[in-house]
């Protein structure tokens, strides 16, 4: 199996429920379930349009527990649209790391270490759709249809979702150790 180390650039929270728009905050205690107060909170959801294989509306395990992005592949969104630089709130994240620049290829089962024994588990692509776009237009009203353009540039860019794996605390500025699953061989 192979490793890296990345760095906690940031800790967010979607904790105001008409928005997924999501603020700083220096720290925070996970738990199963996520990030308490969370719009994404909960180790259960209800499907929708990301589980077509589902009823709309039936409850199923939540695997969009975090969301995490990479400062890299922020600049390489950013650069793509032309535009000065794409926060990771406007895209609802709840982790910002660097170092690990392609974060959002990050094998479905690969774990996020943290140093106090917090475990995360990679569930997959965070994909891009129109309403992050919507964000980002919005601090770039001259640009032209960053909305739309964002699902092309944000593609294999938009970082990952996780489900909580072993609860703890976390802050600003620690190491993260991520375990890139090896489907030849796979961590349980």
């Amino acid at each position: 199996m192979k490793t890296s180390i990345a760095q906690v650039k940031a800790i967010m929270t979607a904790d105001q429920h008409e928005s997924f728009v999501t603020r700083r905050i220096p720290e925070v205690t996970l738990e199963f379930g996520g990030i308490k107060g969370d719009r994404h909170f909960g180790i259960t959801a209800k499907a929708d349009s990301r589980q077509p294989m589902y009823e709309k509306g039936t409850e199923i395990l939540n695997r969009r527990q975090i969301t995490i992005v990479s400062e890299e592949q922020l600049r390489d969104i950013a650069t793509e649209l032309g535009v000065s630089e794409v926060l990771p709130e406007w895209l609802g994240a709840n982790l910002l790391i660097s170092g690990f620049k392609d974060l959002t290829t990050l094998p479905m089962g690969s774990r996020l270490l943290f140093p106090n024994g917090v475990g995360l588990i990679c569930m997959g692509e965070n994909k891009p759709c129109i309403h992050p776009g919507e964000m980002i237009q919005q601090h770039y009203p001259s640009e032209e249809k960053v909305a739309t353009r964002f699902v092309k540039a944000g593609y294999k860019k938009r970082g990952i979702v996780c489900a909580v794996e072993c609860p703890g605390h976390i802050t600003v500025n620690e190491e993260v150790k991520i375990l890139i699953n090896d489907f030849s061989n796979p961590m349980q």
